[in-house]
């Protein structure tokens, strides 16, 4: 249970940095969203810090206007709705771990279990970092294959299929921008989940 809670945390955390508007707009940039869209940077600014907050904080549901006009469909907001709840899902499993974690290390303190529960982190970054390393070839090689995978396994069939000319979603968050957060995720776990080995191996071995 330790270990899972490890990867879990590990995880979670890597993923926080990235759900931000000054992330988004940094990305969107660089994937080339304003030509895409039409829209001006300021309101990119503003429909981003709007659907991130809608995303994460449940400010509203996703209904940003721009020039009058509501920036996504129906479907469109429907995803989102989705999105977010597998956020939300996620996020509470990322929670419940960190109350295992910090019951487990209160519990153990100064004993042989508080070395068996460094050695148990220890195995779920080792396995975390493992994982990511075999995903991120995967991601690599054939990211629309394993974006496809991804939203067969979290969303309804036919719920995130959109037209890249005339639908905002994918014009404001299009494969490019996917592809290269995925990158930056899994760096960050790699590098968190190595750190995280290291140090509880090392804990492990001397508590």
């Amino acid at each position: 249970m330790i270990a899972a809670a490890t990867a879990l945390v590990l995880l979670g955390g890597s993923i926080l940095p990235f759900l931000n508007p000054l992330f988004v707009r940094f990305e969107q940039d660089r994937t080339g969203v304003g030509q895409l869209t039409g829209y001006a940077p300021a309101d990119l600014d503003r429909v981003a810090s709007r659907l991130v907050g809608d995303l994460v904080f449940w400010q509203a549901d996703f209904d940003v206007p721009v020039d009058g006009r509501q920036v996504l469909s129906a479907a469109e907001v429907g995803h989102m709705r989705d999105v977010r709840g597998v956020f939300a899902g996620f996020f509470a499993l990322v929670a419940a771990a960190l109350v295992v974690l910090v019951v487990a290390f209160r519990r153990r303190r100064g004993t042989e279990a508080g070395a068996a529960a460094w050695r148990a982190v220890a195995g779920g970054a080792r396995g975390l970092a493992i994982a990511i390393a075999v995903v991120s070839a995967f991601v690599v090689f054939a990211f629309d294959a394993a974006f496809e995978v991804f939203h067969r396994l979290f969303f309804a069939a036919g719920s995130y299929t959109f037209d890249p000319r005339t639908d905002k979603l994918v014009q404001l968050f299009p494969q490019a921008f996917w592809s290269e957060t995925s990158v930056f995720v899994g760096v960050v776990a790699l590098v968190a989940s190595i750190a995280t080995w290291l140090v509880a191996r090392r804990r492990g071995s001397i508590a």
